[in-house]
C-alpha cells in the first residue's frame, strides 16, 4: 500500500513541477524576450511593488534590465507582461494603436471599470477625449478655469498660511479636489454629508495593491472607496437629471450628452467618466505640486530664478499688484514650465502604461506590455546628470508636448487630454507662492516612492505672508 502512495506523490510532484516549469517556460514561438514569471500566479507582483528611493529607476526594472536587457518579459497581478523600456520600441508601442490596443491588468479593470476612458478605442475614445477637452481644452482654460484655478490657489494658500506649518501633501490634494469637484458636479465637501474625498483616499491607498479582494485587504478597501464614491456621483446625476436644474458644470453637459438620441454616452459611462477624471486630476497633480515644492526649496537658485519671473510680471501690470493671473500671464511663464516639466521628469507620477498585442510581431500576441517610460526620464544618453534637477536643460525645448524621450504625460493619441490643466495649476500655484509669502520646509526627507505613489515622508511647510 505505502508503494502506491509513494507513487501517487511523485506523479504529484512530478505534476506539480512540469506546472510550474511550464508557468515560468511559457512557449513564445521565438516571440518572447527573456525574463522570469516569478511564482504561480503571484508572479513578481511584490517585487514590482516594493517601496525604492525618491530619486530612483524602481530595483525591480534596473534589475532585470541588467540581466535579461531592455525587454523582458515577467508576471504582474496574475498576467503575463513584456515590460519595455526602449524608447524606440516604447514610441512606437503608443503610436500603433491597432497593433498595441490600451489594456490593463484584470485587477486593475476591476477597479477602473472596463468600459470607460482608461479601455476605450477609436470612435469611442475620439469622443470621450472631445468630451474632455470641452471641459479642459486651451479655449476652456483660458475663458472659465484660469479664474477659478487663481481663486481657489490664493484662498487655500491663505489657509496655509494661517495654519502656520502645513502637510503640503494633504493641502495640495484638498486644494486641487475642491476647486475640481466643482467645476465637475457643483459639489462642496463642506457642505455635504457624504465624504467624497474620504472614499478617494480609500481608493487611492489600494490602487496598486495585491488584488486579494476579502475583508481587511488594501485591495478591497480600494473596491469598497471605489464603490462609494461612484455612489456619491451617481446620485447627484440622478438629481441633476431629474430637476433639471442648470449649475454650469460638466455634469449638465453630460446630462445632455446621454439624452441626445443615438448618442455613445450611456448613464453608467458618465459617472464612470466623472470617478476617472476626479481620480486622475486628485492624485498626480497633488503629487507633482508636492515635488514642485521641494525641488525648488532644495535648489536656491532655481527659487531666485521663478522670484525673478513672476516679481516682473507684478512689476509689468499696469494696475499694481492685485490682478489675478492672466492667460497673456500664464503664456509668458517660461522659466516655470520648465521647472514644472523638469519636475514632472523626476517624478515619474505614473509607474507604466499598458498595452495589449493584438497580433505576433515582435511579441507574442495576447500579452500586456508596460511602457516604463521612467527609464527614459533618466537616461545620461538623453539627459547629461539625469538624477539632478536642472530646469536651465528645457531652455529652448518644445514645452508642451510628448516625445520618444518625454513621456511624462503619456504619448500618441493617449497623450494626457488634462496635462495643459495641471500645468496651469502648477504655474498659478508657483506665481502665488514665490510672490506673496516666505516659506520653508521644516520636516520631510527625500522619500521614498511605490509604482504611482510618492511618499515624501510628510513634507510640510511653514508658510508666512509676506
Amino acid at each position: 500500500m505505502w508503494k502506491i502512495a509513494l507513487v501517487l506523490l511523485a506523479l504529484v510532484v512530478v505534476r506539480i513541477t512540469h506546472w510550474f516549469y511550464t508557468w515560468a517556460n511559457p512557449k513564445g514561438n521565438g516571440k518572447l524576450p527573456p525574463g522570469s514569471m516569478g511564482l504561480p500566479i503571484i508572479g513578481e507582483t511584490f517585487q514590482f511593488l516594493s517601496q525604492h528611493g525618491l530619486y530612483d529607476v524602481p530595483p525591480f526594472i534596473t534589475k532585470r534590465m541588467a540581466r535579461y536587457g531592455p525587454l523582458f518579459r515577467t508576471n504582474l497581478f496574475g498576467q503575463k507582461v513584456i515590460v519595455s523600456t526602449d524608447p524606440e520600441v516604447n514610441y512606437k508601442i503608443l503610436q500603433e494603436n491597432k497593433t498595441f490596443p490600451v489594456s490593463y491588468p484584470e485587477s486593475f479593470l476591476q477597479i477602473m471599470g472596463r468600459n470607460g476612458m482608461l479601455t476605450s478605442h477609436e470612435n469611442f475614445h475620439k469622443y470621450l477625449r472631445n468630451l474632455i477637452l470641452h471641459l479642459v481644452g486651451p479655449e476652456n482654460l483660458r475663458a472659465k478655469l484660469l479664474h477659478g484655478v487663481d481663486q481657489t490657489t490664493r484662498r487655500h494658500l491663505h489657509s496655509w498660511a494661517s495654519c502656520g506649518i502645513y502637510d503640503v501633501k494633504e493641502g495640495a490634494a484638498l486644494m486641487i479636489f475642491d476647486y475640481f469637484c466643482k467645476k465637475l458636479i457643483s459639489y462642496d465637501e463642506t457642505q455635504d454629508v457624504e465624504k467624497l474625498r474620504e472614499y478617494f483616499k480609500d481608493f487611492m491607498d489600494g490602487l496598486l495593491s495585491f488584488p486579494l479582494n476579502i475583508p481587511g485587504t488594501a485591495f478591497h478597501a480600494c473596491l469598497q472607496g471605489r464603490k462609494e464614491a461612484t455612489k456619491v456621483i451617481e446620485d447627484i446625476y440622478q438629481e441633476r437629471k431629474a430637476s433639471k436644474i442648470y449649475c454650469d458644470d460638466f455634469m449638465d453637459h453630460l446630462v445632455a450628452e446621454v439624452e441626445k438620441e443615438d448618442s455613445f454616452m450611456d448613464e453608467t459611462n458618465a459617472i464612470n467618466l466623472v470617478f476617472l477624471l476626479l481620480f486622475a486630476v486628485y492624485e498626480t497633480t497633488s503629487q507633482a505640486i508636492t515635488l514642485l515644492v521641494k525641488y525648488i526649496f532644495d535648489n536656491p537658485d532655481v527659487s531666485a530664478e521663478l522670484t525673478k519671473e513672476h516679481e516682473g510680471i507684478l512689476r509689468s501690470r499696469k494696475n499694481g499688484n492685485k490682478s489675478e493671473v492672466t492667460w497673456e500671464e500664464y503664456k509668458s511663464m517660461t522659466f516655470s514650465h520648465m521647472v514644472i516639466n523638469e519636475t514632472v521628469r523626476l517624478a515619474n507620477i505614473v509607474p507604466g502604461l499598458f498595452r495589449k498585442v493584438s497580433k505576433d510581431v515582435q511579441i507574442k500576441a495576447g500579452w500586456l506590455v508596460m511602457v516604463a517610460s521612467s527609464v527614459v526620464h533618466f537616461t545620461p544618453e538623453k539627459y547629461e546628470d539625469p538624477l539632478a534637477f536642472n530646469p536651465w536643460r528645457w531652455e529652448g525645448k518644445e514645452l508642451h508636448a510628448g516625445s520618444k524621450s518625454f513621456m511624462a504625460f503619456g504619448g500618441g493619441t493617449r497623450l494626457c487630454a488634462g496635462a495643459d490643466l495641471a500645468k496651469l495649476q502648477m504655474a498659478v500655484f508657483l506665481h502665488y507662492l514665490v510672490t506673496t509669502y516666505s516659506w520653508s520646509i521644516i520636516k520631510g526627507g527625500d522619500g521614498v516612492r511605490k509604482p504611482g505613489l510618492i511618499f515624501p515622508n510628510g513634507l510640510h511647510i511653514q508658510i508666512l505672508e509676506k
